[in-house]
């Protein structure tokens, strides 16, 4: 009589029937079309940056300073994109540079169209369509759905935080294809 245990565990784990590589790695990773525009010159692209860095010094009375990321302009409307890394499910941004496009958000949105959304990512290849961001736009800051924490509600802060905490919770799922269209439809709609 055969050992049924034995047969159920072989069966389980496919000892009879062994599962090659070309099998489970069927996924096929798509490629987006080439980059837009690409840097030229990295060397001269990451000097510029240094030199930036250094009109701030020691002994002045400014500090700080951010950027950023990809500001699009359309026939007067903007779309403005801040990109962060995900470090334990959550992202950091300093509160000068949340007050500076809380500000900048409003002031454009008096007189034209603005659309400022934060881009939560993992280390991901931004060529592959289907990879996975979070974003959440300015206006769900604003309105208080996206709530703005200064303490880390799980403990891992240590002193003062001259920081707002964002968890991957309150933001929304997209692939990185439907962030370009929702840039598309942004653009369409300055037309």
């Amino acid at each position: 009589m055969p050992n049924e245990t034995s047969d159920l565990i072989d069966t389980l784990y496919q000892k009879e029937n062994p599962v090659k590589s070309e099998q489970t790695s069927k996924q096929i990773i798509r490629k987006s079309a080439k980059g837009k525009y690409q840097i030229f010159d990295e060397v001269e692209f990451t000097r510029g940056r240094e030199v930036l860095g250094d009109l701030i010094v020691h002994g002045m009375i400014a500090s700080g300073g951010t950027d950023i990321d990809w500001l699009i302009e359309h026939k007067g409307g903007f779309i403005i994109l801040e990109f962060k890394g995900f470090h334990n499910d959550k992202i950091n941004i300093a509160k000068g540079q949340m007050i500076a496009y809380e500000k900048l958000h409003e002031k454009l949105n008096m007189t034209t169209k603005c659309y400022l959304y934060v881009v939560g990512c993992d280390d991901i290849d931004f060529s592959n369509p289907d990879s996975t961001i979070w974003i959440f736009e300015m206006s769900q800051w604003k309105s208080g759905a996206i709530p703005k924490n200064t303490t880390d509600i799980y403990g891992d802060d240590i002193g003062k935080q001259n920081k707002f905490i964002v968890y991957r919770e309150y933001m929304h799922e997209v692939s990185v294809e439907k962030l370009r269209d929702l840039v598309d439809l942004h653009w369409k709609e300055f037309e």
